[in-house]
């Protein structure tokens, strides 16, 4: 589309530049072609090198972009960026394609539903009941117990266990705010990519990224009833344990462990190496190699003590 159409269309006021714009990409991985946005200040640095044809951005900050991208000015560019999410989401189910290719040696449980394009790798097992979307890719030596759903467009490494229940690459829980309070919802246009050697417990649910991929690295271990929102990078080797929350955009480096129904807010780091204990809140990015606990979260031999201390002074009151 025009980036003149698009602007019109989120109620953007702009008559400079013509481009054609052929989608949303973040700010890191955007191309000349396509639109990006910047709600967020903790991405300053980003926009100064982004590649993107245009950022819809606040006028504070138009004079970081680059010369070679076209600023949108608006002042609520999440919102915008919504309505303009809805001209690129995809159909969620092809009315073309070519049947499952599914190689050597699948055992294929009854009342299995396949997408079209997808392509199953060898010695697979995918039990009753499950519903695999278009264009799903699934490695070789995996096996999806009953009633797990895979959305269209999401990958599957090889030699995974995804357990019976489990969604993966529902929708990230996105939406823009009216000033008169009205819930626009931003369309979620990537998809999860699961490496190898992942296991994922039952009844888990892995958002798909908003505009890239939520992916879960490999050799992580995935226990029952985790949720993983959009966008989320999980390194290799993480453990996470039951009823773990994690809100979208964070980041776990590799071998971080997380204690059952620990959970993060969004767009923050978690180092290497780092464990968050049981009912751990982490609200901001944190180095790795320590244990945490608590919420607010601190070092798990701090929080010790103060429970003590807390101990003693009930004990001297009554």
């Amino acid at each position: 589309m025009k980036l003149s159409d698009l602007a019109k269309i989120a109620g953007i006021d702009y008559k400079g530049k013509e481009i054609e714009i052929e989608g949303i990409g973040t700010l890191e991985k955007a191309t000349p072609s396509q639109i990006s946005f910047l709600d967020n200040p903790k991405y300053l640095e980003i926009l100064d090198r982004t590649n993107a044809g245009a950022v819809i951005l606040a006028k504070k900050y138009a004079d970081r972009v680059p010369e070679s991208t076209i600023p949108l000015i608006d002042e609520e560019p999440y919102l915008k960026l919504a309505y303009i999410s809805a001209l690129f989401a995809p159909s969620l189910m092809k009315e073309e394609g070519e049947p499952p290719l599914l190689k050597r040696g699948c055992r294929i449980g009854e009342n299995v539903s396949f997408g079209k394009d997808v392509v199953v790798g060898e010695r697979v097992m995918i039990m009753p009941g499950c519903s695999i979307g278009d264009d799903v890719i699934i490695g070789d030596d995996t096996i999806v117990h009953p009633n797990v759903t895979i959305y269209h467009g999401c990958e599957i490494g090889k030699s995974c266990i995804i357990h019976s229940g489990t969604v993966i690459g529902s929708d990230g829980f996105g939406f823009a705010h009216t000033k008169t309070g009205e819930h626009v919802k931003l369309y979620q246009l990537g998809n999860v990519v699961v490496e190898d050697d992942v296991e994922i417990g039952a009844n888990c649910t892995i958002d798909r990224g908003a505009i890239d991929s939520t992916i879960i690295r490999h050799g992580t271990k995935i226990d029952n009833l985790v949720h993983i929102a959009h966008n989320c990078d999980i390194g290799e080797h993480c453990i996470i344990v039951g009823q773990a929350g994690i809100s979208g955009s964070t980041t776990l480096e590799r071998n971080v462990v997380m204690g059952g129904q620990s959970g993060t807010a969004g767009h923050l780091k978690i180092g290497a190496f780092a464990t968050i204990a049981a009912r751990g809140g982490v609200t901001k990015s944190i180095p790795g190699g320590k244990v945490y606990a608590g919420f607010p979260l601190m070092e798990h031999k701090r929080w010790l003590r103060l429970n003590a201390m807390l101990s003693r002074l009930l004990e001297k009151k009554s």
